[in-house]
C-alpha cells in the first residue's frame, strides 16, 4: 500500500506537482533504510538533497562594489563622447562656414539672373512632369475604351 503512495508521490514529483509535504515525505522514504527494491534507483537522488544541506562555503568571497566598476565606466563613456564630439566638430567647422555664403548676392543683377536660372530649371523639370501625365490620359481613355462599364 505504501509502495503504490510512494510511486503515486514520485508520478507527480517528476512532473512538477507535489507540494512541499509531499516532497519532504518522499524524502524521509527515501532516507529510511526499508525502501522498495524496484524504487532503490531513486535513493541517489533524494539522498543527494539531504547531502547537500550539510555542505557550506567557508571561505569568505570578496564583494567587488558595483560603484567603482560604474564610476569608471560613465567616466569612460563620458570621455568617448566628447572624443566623438570635438572630433565633429573639428572635421566640419569648415563645412559649416561654407553653408552660411550660400544664397547670398552683393549685385542685384547676380541675385536676379540667379533667381531667373532657379526658375527655368524648375519649369523643365514641371514641364517634364506634366509631358508624363499626357501619357497617363492617353492610357486612360484607351483603358475607358476597352473595359466600357
Amino acid at each position: 500500500m505504501e509502495f503504490n503512495k510512494m510511486e503515486a508521490l514520485l508520478e507527480k514529483y517528476f512532473e512538477g506537482e507535489t507540494s512541499i509535504v509531499e516532497e519532504n515525505e518522499l524524502k524521509n522514504y527515501f532516507s529510511s533504510p526499508d525502501v522498495a527494491p524496484h524504487l532503490e534507483q531513486y535513493k541517489p537522488l533524494f539522498g543527494y538533497f539531504a547531502e547537500a544541506k550539510k555542505e557550506s562555503f567557508g571561505k569568505d568571497a570578496p564583494l567587488i562594489s558595483k560603484k567603482k566598476k560604474t564610476a569608471w565606466l560613465s567616466i569612460a563613456a563620458s570621455i568617448a563622447v566628447l572624443i566623438g564630439a570635438g572630433t565633429y566638430v573639428y572635421f566640419n567647422a569648415n563645412e559649416v562656414k561654407e553653408n552660411n555664403e550660400l544664397g547670398t548676392y552683393e549685385n542685384p543683377k547676380e541675385a536676379l539672373e540667379a533667381t531667373q536660372k532657379a526658375l527655368a530649371m524648375l519649369s523643365s523639370n514641371v514641364n517634364a512632369g506634366v509631358e508624363g501625365m499626357q501619357y497617363i490620359q492617353v492610357y486612360e481613355v484607351t483603358k475607358n475604351k476597352v473595359f466600357v462599364e
